[in-house]
């Protein structure tokens, strides 16, 4: 019902002849979520160019209005089809008169609804047994607001004003708390507050030292867990061996996590540990750690380099490159060592002065190894590598006897020979044809010496249309985290065929599909795309989002993804993503539902037939919730019915998009599915498992009521005041108390007190096995059987390989995200012996199983075949 306020007002006598805003000052007060009109009356000018204003600031709606009511009479309407605080304020409507700025009385608009925190508890850690204070504030309107504490799952005391502070005396344990805040409109609750208890820290982890010298250490170290308290210093304790007298100890404040010791004895052993306080006192000590200081010296660092021999009629000359000292530790470097040996056994050792030595006491005839070394006052440096002096050798060579680079030649040889092979086949290959700019002829010469003309285009040319460019992830301008996510679910797009449309809507459409495997054969596929004119690269994320999510689910109950392709565009636009789904012969639940009950042939669907299918969606939400996942938008729409009668929970993200009727926009956030949403989500925008319960109880009520609209008579915008004042969905007629009383339990306004999804599918077998055995001969049977080879009505050609049986299926009738309801259908009453039609006694028999397909559906409802389960 929209609410009119009148915002006018008489000119002052200053303003221009004839001119008027008409009117009186109005105060609104309307309840968030409503509609409101407002209008202004303008007289005395021809096409008036109206403004409205909010708070000083011109209003940039388009939901405005001006109707002529004469040539110089003019209305004004700004219309606020769902108001928010946001909305409340002050308004009026101006014009522009020969350069003036006319304006009408205002409206006060204020805005009603439940209370909005403006300060919540907030997360604390506290030591034991220790007082602390929580602050809790709501405001209106409508005012008073009051406050109501609750601790863990128990009230605190009385309702208080707002703002209210909670005084606690302590606590011995993790402890949640939250308020409450009511006033007229109803009630709202704040954020959960955790108070975690402080403890002692954890000793510190990975002690590391480093920067070792003859008196200093530095030392670095990972703190353990603070114990929810800042930590304040750590301790480091020096001893000369573990357990031993204490020779340091330093503390530091931390961070940094480091500590330098210093005043240390060079050459000597120590060991230390670390421990860490915070405001409750000291972590345990971490383990003992061993090091060394350094003595005043150190041995050289580095090797002679170069060693080479010399042959003389006297002997051998050795000779090597100096070694340079590389720091001030390791002091002034001394004599050489020079070591020899032979394969004989003979070896010496000699001390050197400078860079080369004349060996003499070796035999030429037999192999000589040489190595050499630099000493200093501490100790000698590393030896060189071996120099091996063959007998038969003139000099010898550094290195191992056998060299690594005898390949090499090798290797350049065969590279050598391949580049001239390759090079005189492409001038042969140059020679027998010729290149054109647009491809390629006289290919070759036929046995009677004729050139033969062979035209092959070298490209394609399409003067009529752009030209395509490939699709790939990269073009589409999403994130880089999707686009890992999606990078081995990707699809060509050649592997598919496009077939018949399934059903649309306002932002993309579904369609079937045939897609090729590896083995070559085809299966039949569901294929879902956003419309061609969707070019912004957040709705193709958000898109792309719902098959990144369902790529990670695995059960019989829980819609599969297939892969994900991209259709290629024009250059310049951004490639079609597409989602396929595995295809799913009968549609979504809701057309299902709504088929047997108001279809142009209804039939009837026992009740054994109606808790199958809310088991099996119980199965794949109790399957989602274990891994943390929400839907937030269950509903029979977004249930999907195989060929075996199976009920697979789907539309993880788009179903928001296809089907606009059951949603509604508050003001500038998102399309929401109200009349399926739990009072928390309507009221704080708050999504949880206990949200999908209430939604899971709402498509209850749809199977229940084979496909009803709930709250049917009540507008979206009335649904919360509706839930808030205690009401709920009716009973369905020839409803069970036990199913309705598991429908009220998801329904009950505190989400901690709704059942678990485990708790509903084990109640919902529960009275599943209680129902009696469905009778082959007395129950009705439904069974699809359409001729074979005719194609649907208004629909596209067969596609190669596709599935007969379900070619009937006309364009839009139950549509669903990934398959369709089967539209042409025929009943009998007499499961036990099918009538059979015309040319279809082939279509309908199975071969390979002594029962029909009539027989073979009936089973699965009453659970006799196979059926996929939890």
């Amino acid at each position: 019902m929209l609410l009119a306020g009148l915002a006018c007002l008489l000119l002052p006598e200053s303003a221009a002849a004839g001119l008027k805003l008409m009117g009186a000052p109005v105060k609104l007060t309307v309840s968030q979520g409503q509609p409101v009109k407002l209008n202004c009356s303008v007289e005395g000018m021809e096409e008036p160019e109206i403004q409205w204003v909010k708070d000083g600031a011109v209003v940039q709606s388009v939901d405005q209005l001006y109707i002529p009511v004469s040539e110089q009479h003019w209305i004004g309407f700004l219309s606020l089809k769902s108001v928010e605080r946001s909305d409340a304020g002050r308004y009026w409507c101006q014009v522009e008169d020969g350069g003036e700025t006319e304006t009408s009385q205002p409206v006060w608009l204020t805005v009603e609804g439940v209370p909005f925190f403006t300060v919540e508890p907030k997360d604390l850690a506290v030591p034991p047994n220790a007082p602390f204070q929580l602050s809790c504030e709501a405001v209106g309107p409508p005012e008073p607001v009051t406050i109501v504490w609750w601790r863990g799952g128990t009230k605190v005391g009385g309702p208080a004003p707002s703002p209210s502070v909670l005084n606690v005396t302590g606590v011995t344990q993790s402890t949640v708390f939250s308020c409450e805040a009511h006033n007229l409109k109803g009630l709202a609750s704040s954020r959960p507050a955790t108070v975690h208890l402080q403890a002692l820290p954890a000793a510190p982890f990975n002690i590391t030292v480093t920067k070792l010298s003859s008196s200093n250490a530095s030392v670095a170290w990972m703190p353990g867990a603070d114990g929810r308290a800042l930590l304040q210093s750590c301790t480091v304790q020096v001893t000369q061996a573990p357990g031993g007298w204490e020779v340091l100890a330093v503390v530091v404040p931390v961070p940094p996590f480091t500590c330098l010791l210093r005043d240390l004895v060079p050459a000597t052993n120590y060991s230390l540990r670390v421990r860490c306080a915070n405001a409750l006192g000291p972590s345990p000590y971490a383990d003992w750690v061993p090091f060394q200081t350094k003595g005043l010296g150190t041995a050289p660092a580095s090797a002679p380099q170069n060693l080479h021999a010399i042959r003389t009629d006297s002997g051998l000359i050795l000779e090597w490159e100096e070694v340079i000292p590389e720091g001030p530790l390791e002091g002034p470097l001394g004599p050489y060592k020079l070591f020899w040996v032979q394969d004989n056994g003979t070896q010496d050792e000699l001390t050197v002065e400078g860079t080369r030595a004349n060996l003499t006491g070796w035999d030429p005839q037999k192999d000589l190894t040489v190595r050499v070394c630099v000493t200093n006052a501490v100790g000698c440096g590393p030896w060189s590598q071996p120099l091996v002096v063959s007998s038969h050798d003139h000099a010898g060579q550094q290195g191992p006897p056998h060299s690594r680079t005898s390949w090499v030649p090798v290797v350049l040889g065969v590279l050598t020979a391949l580049v001239t092979a390759a090079a005189l086949a492409l001038i042969l290959l140059r020679k027998r044809r010729k290149e054109t700019r647009f491809g390629q002829a006289f290919d070759s010469v036929m046995a009677r010496g004729e050139p033969a003309v062979h035209f092959r285009a070298a490209r394609s040319f399409n003067r009529e249309r752009p030209e395509r460019i490939e699709a790939t992830l990269d073009s589409l301008g999403i994130s880089d985290e999707l686009k890992e996510k999606l990078e081995d679910v990707l699809i060509p797009e050649q592997q598919f065929t496009l077939g018949r449309m399934l059903g649309k809507g306002e932002f993309g459409s579904v369609r079937e599909a045939q897609l090729k495997q590896e083995d070559g054969s085809f299966v039949k596929v569901a294929v879902k795309m956003l419309k061609a004119d969707i070019i912004a690269s957040s709705d193709i994320e958000e898109f792309l989002r719902e098959a990144a999510c369902m790529k990670e689910f695995d059960h019989p109950h829980v819609a599969k993804l297939v892969g994900v392709s991209l259709r290629s565009r024009a250059k310049g636009r951004l490639p079609i993503p597409m989602v396929i789904l595995p295809f799913m012969k009968h549609g979504d639940l809701h057309a299902f539902l709504l088929a047997s009950r108001i279809g142009e042939n209804p039939f009837n669907l026992p009740l054994q037939t109606l808790i199958r299918f809310m088991v099996d969606i119980a199965c794949g939400m109790e399957y989602l919730s274990s891994r943390n996942f929400i839907h937030r938008d269950l509903a029979a729409r977004n249930c999907m019915l195989a060929e075996d009668m199976t009920v697979c929970v789907a539309d993880f993200g788009l179903s928001r998009k296809i089907y606009s009727g059951d949603y509604y926009r508050q003001g500038c956030a998102s399309k929401l599915p109200v009349k399926w949403l739990a009072l928390e989500s309507l009221a704080d925008n708050l999504y949880t498992v206990h949200s999908d319960v209430w939604a899971f109880g709402v498509t209850m009520w749809e199977i229940m009521t084979r496909g009803q609209t709930p709250y049917a008579g009540i507008e979206n915008a009335e649904i919360y005041n509706y839930l808030i004042g205690g009401n709920r969905l009716k009973q369905p007629p020839e409803c069970m108390e036990d199913v309705y009383e598991l429908m009220y339990q998801c329904w009950n306004a505190d989400p901690k007190q709704r059942p678990s999804f485990t708790c509903l599918r084990m109640e919902l077998e529960n009275i599943l096995g209680q129902l009696s055995v469905l009778s082959i001969s007395q129950d009705p049977l439904y069974i699809n059987i359409e001729r074979a080879g005719e194609p649907a009505e208004g629909g596209s050609p067969e596609l190669p390989g596709e599935d007969q049986s379900s070619s009937g299926t006309r364009d839009g009738s139950g549509m669903g995200a990934v398959g369709v309801t089967p539209s042409d259908y025929r009943y009998i009453l007499s499961p036990g012996g099918l009538a059979e039609q015309p040319g279809q006694a082939e279509q309908e028999q199975q071969p390979e199983s002594p029962l029909n397909e009539g027989q073979r559906l009936l089973l699965l409802q009453q659970g006799l075949l196979p059926h996929s389960s939890c």
